[in-house]
């Protein structure tokens, strides 16, 4: 009579394995799913040039410290409570504070995603979570080194890139075109003038009908640009502004482009 395999745990994730008796392969993960991330942490180990990964990624959860810390969020959405429900507070206070738990929760998102890609899951995986393409989810979380330097793309972004590209796109939905155009470089200058900036936002209401609001901005770095995505939301569809930056801070691209397309 053959008995039972002593009770062990996953390879991957820990967790006890069930005791089962008779012949066969011994046992080593819950299920496909650890036996797959486990492969991809092989993988990855696997003729690994070390100068075109980035050190400060985080390896275990016990690394990530400050960008991950619980208090932050909790302090942060107490204030904002606070301010909420404080009828001598001023409606700019709630402002401020619904600003610093926003940036709170994107700092607890991003060590989130270092973490799920440290333990081995996809890109694909993680823009499945959060509703983006793979390409959309690397581009906001990704930390690209330039192949040309060896640097963090992340450190030549412009400051600011975010808020500025959230002003032109107000200035163009509120029918400010010379105000978008203040910052064109030449060749843009060239190609888009008033004119054609108030028939391309003609075009885009006729498409997907009267405009409602905008979303979050994302910038990320592209090679030499910062780029800096914005969506859009419009009666009848959305549509998401890209604005790009030189290194000068010149707007060296702007576009009106459907969510879905690279």
């Amino acid at each position: 009579m053959l008995e039972p395999h002593d009770t062990e745990a996953c390879r991957h994730c820990g967790k006890p394995l069930p005791s089962r008796s008779g012949r066969g392969r011994k046992q080593e993960y819950c299920d496909s799913t650890c036996r797959s991330a486990a492969r991809r942490i092989r993988d990855r180990s696997k003729d690994v040039n070390e100068s075109l990964t980035f050190s400060p990624r985080k390896v275990n959860i016990d690394d990530v410290t400050e960008t991950a810390a619980p208090a932050d969020l909790t302090d942060a959405a107490r204030r904002l409570a606070e301010r909420l429900s404080a009828p001598e507070a001023s409606p700019l206070d709630s402002v401020v504070a619904t600003r610093d738990l926003a940036r709170a929760v994107d700092r607890a998102m991003r060590a989130a995603v270092d973490r799920a890609r440290a333990t081995g899951h996809t890109w694909q995986e993680i823009g499945d979570v959060l509703g983006s393409s793979r390409q959309a989810a690397f581009q906001r979380f990704g930390r690209p080194l330039d192949p040309r330097t060896g640097t963090p793309m992340t450190d030549k972004m412009l400051p600011g890139a975010a808020d500025r590209a959230a002003a032109l796109v107000a200035d163009l939905t509120d029918g400010r075109r010379e105000e978008v155009r203040r910052d064109f470089d030449e060749t843009v200058a060239a190609g888009l003038s008033a004119t054609k900036l108030a028939a391309t936002w003609a075009q885009a209401i006729g498409m997907v009908g009267a405009y409602e609001g905008m979303g979050e901005p994302v910038p990320h770095q592209a090679g030499d640009h910062t780029v800096v995505d914005i969506p859009l939301s419009f009666e009848a569809g959305d549509l998401t502004a890209r604005v790009a930056y030189d290194g000068q801070g010149k707007v060296a691209g702007l576009f009106l482009r459907r969510p879905d397309t690279a």
